[in-house]
């Protein structure tokens, strides 16, 4: 297990090199702890008990000390917080965005909201907006809503441009099968990819059609949002490459 964690020369290049040790926060951003299974505890990056991540409990002291060593030597490619994701580098993998020939562009135009609901679009906007994940555009084809889901988070309404979208029918793995794989092994981890979609950047000609309208203005994505029809298979696609190895 330890080997995978240390990153080859070839997971190296798939990280943005505009990433740097200035990217990572100089203060460790707040966390709220949950509580976890008996199984399970907290081990943390920092001295301080900062920078947390979970770990099984009945590891040898030797096991999580070579762990430790080996996370804290590559702290910096774990995203804390939105601003110092590492991201996909885009010369290894970018997403495509590709219409139906006949698809004809559709500019929707911005509903009203609640107080509540527009204060929450705006720490999103403005989130979203300081890191560069999205931008100002005045000029798209294509304009679609924004609108809230469940507990108030924030995503794009794409439906009516997901029709005009041809589709990616990469294969998602089977669960039972990449689980036979697994069979004897002692040692396990599990990567939860932090805003995973948005690691991946948005081709530059392509920016333009994920364009949305709100109260704050018109702004289109530079990476891959949640909402888009072949998200999903772009994320399988790009994961298959990098882990193909171990699948």
């Amino acid at each position: 297990m330890l080997a995978h964690l240390v990153l080859s020369s070839t997971q190296v290049g798939l990280l943005d090199p505009k990433a740097s040790n200035a990217d990572f926060p100089s203060s460790p951003p707040p966390m709220e702890l949950k509580p976890l299974p008996d199984h399970l505890k907290y081990a943390y990056l920092d001295t301080e008990q900062q920078l947390p991540f979970i770990i099984v409990n009945n590891l040898h002291q030797e096991q999580e000390d070579k762990l430790l060593k080996v996370l804290r030597q590559h702290k910096k490619v774990i995203g804390w917080i939105l601003s110092n994701l590492p991201g996909i580098n885009p010369s290894i993998y970018m997403h495509r965005i590709l219409m139906e020939e006949a698809a004809k562009p559709i500019r929707q135009q911005q509903r009203r909201m609640n107080p509540t609901i527009l204060d929450v679009v705006k720490k999103e906007v403005t989130k979203l907006l300081t890191v560069g994940i999205i931008y100002p555009i005045s000029d798209s084809q294509w304009v679609s809503l924004i609108q809230i889901q469940n507990s108030w988070r924030v995503c794009i309404d794409y439906r009516r441009f997901n029709q005009a979208t041809r589709k990616d029918h990469f294969p998602f793995l089977f669960i039972d099968q990449v689980l036979e794989k697994l069979l004897g092994k002692s040692h396990y981890y599990f990567l939860d990819s932090f805003s995973g979609y948005m690691q991946i950047h948005i081709t530059l000609e392509d920016q333009h059609q994920t364009t949305f309208t709100c109260p704050f203005g018109t702004f289109a994505y530079t990476h891959m949002p949640f909402g888009l029809c072949n998200s999903p298979s772009t994320f399988q696609r790009c994961m298959t490459s990098i882990f193909s190895d171990l699948l």
